[in-house]
């Protein structure tokens, strides 16, 4: 006798905009809070300034073009969080923004199959020094690109619009390391 088959959790389409990707996932919207996450826009001028480029990296399990970004870190503070992201998934350090410059929201897949909403604080991170010796090294492909590709690139509607229109902003803070 057949033992019965666990049932699949509904998974969203996470090419979807998030509302719809939450609507596949309805629980979702009435079952707790959406988790805090931090991210690095690593930039760097060109030869021609006062042009950039944008960082985007692939993500470890689906390969799809990311931002370094990840959960908060205890005795950190965000834009802390968000430089050593950028340093363990991309090699890269920097003058990091203390001030978040965007946000955007997406739909996380957690290492339990379940998802969690997350709202992600973007810092800036004007990148100085690029290592190949880093945590993530090899597990990711990493590509400097103009923030149009860049926007184009990633699949979160909300971080395509902050890409699009990045501009460098204010004083920044030394990497913490």
């Amino acid at each position: 006798m057949k033992t019965p088959r666990k049932r699949s959790k509904p998974r969203p389409d996470k090419s979807q905009p998030l509302l719809r990707q939450l609507a596949a996932v309805p629980a979702k919207l009435f079952t707790g809070a959406f988790r805090q996450q931090y991210g690095a826009i690593c930039f760097r001028y060109t030869d021609d300034r006062p042009r950039i480029e944008i960082l985007v990296i692939t993500s470890r399990e689906s390969a799809r073009w990311v931002i370094p970004k990840g959960w908060p870190m205890k005795g950190k503070k965000p834009f802390e969080a968000a430089a050593i992201e950028a340093w363990e998934e991309a090699g890269v350090r920097g003058a990091v923004r203390k001030k978040p410059v965007g946000r955007y929201t997406y739909l996380k897949e957690l290492d339990d199959g379940d998802i969690a909403p997350c709202i992600v604080d973007l810092f800036q991170v004007e990148v100085i020094e690029i290592s190949d010796d880093f945590k993530e090294h090899g597990q990711r492909i990493l590509e400097w690109v103009s923030p149009d590709e860049a926007a184009r690139r990633v699949r979160e509607i909300e971080l395509k619009s902050l890409l699009v229109e990045f501009e460098v902003r204010g004083r920044k803070k030394r990497d913490p390391r």
